[in-house]
């Protein structure tokens, strides 16, 4: 009886140290990336209506549109679920697909410049507009992911969570984070106006 009692009293103790701080933030890494992934289905949804736009008025590009299209395929058959948080080469891969697919993209918009009709044309500006806000998205999405792994990572090596994951977590790893997986993705690009 003794004992119940014991515990009656530290129960509350227990809530207020930060037990449950871990799956919290974990969950929150979890959701995190799930917006991520929301925002690249997002623009993935996306290029197939604006590439059919620009085939019209751009054919001779055949080269340039096939990139994006191949890019896409590639971010479309690659297999992710939530465990990808989980696979540090898994998350790089898919990184790197992404990366493949937004320089394609990038390619794609330096195309459309050589193109005055497609430039002023209603559905191709709207889905311009909707493939730069969805950009916009992703790098908000990355930024809110890149925190909550930060959270997470700090709560199970600092005092009190590190003893915490110890004793009740130990099956949650520590989660890696983005990292730029475009080549010299540190240097600032050129700009030239020839």
């Amino acid at each position: 009886m003794r004992r119940f009692w014991l515990l009656v009293l530290m129960l509350p103790l227990l809530t207020a140290c930060g037990i449950n701080n871990i799956p919290t933030l974990d969950e929150q890494v979890k959701s995190a990336w799930s917006q991520v992934e929301n925002q690249y289905q997002r623009r993935a949804d996306l290029v197939p209506n604006l590439v059919e736009t620009v085939k019209g008025y751009a054919a001779q590009e055949r080269e340039t549109l096939t990139a994006v299209t191949e890019a896409r395929a590639r971010v479309g058959s690659m297999q992710v679920d939530a465990d990808v948080i989980n696979n540090p080469e898994q998350l790089r891969q898919f990184e790197a697909a992404q990366a493949q697919l937004t320089s394609a993209l990038q390619r794609l918009m330096v195309v459309v410049e050589r193109y005055p009709d497609l430039k002023s044309n209603q559905n191709f500006l709207a889905l311009q507009s909707q493939l730069e806000g969805t950009e916009n998205r992703i790098a908000v999405a990355r930024r809110d992911f890149i925190l909550a792994v930060e959270r997470y990572n700090t709560e199970i090596r600092t005092f009190p969570g590190r003893i915490w994951h110890m004793i009740l977590y130990s099956d949650l790893p520590i989660r890696e984070n983005f990292s730029a997986t475009t080549p010299n993705a540190q240097q600032a690009p050129s700009v030239s106006f020839d």
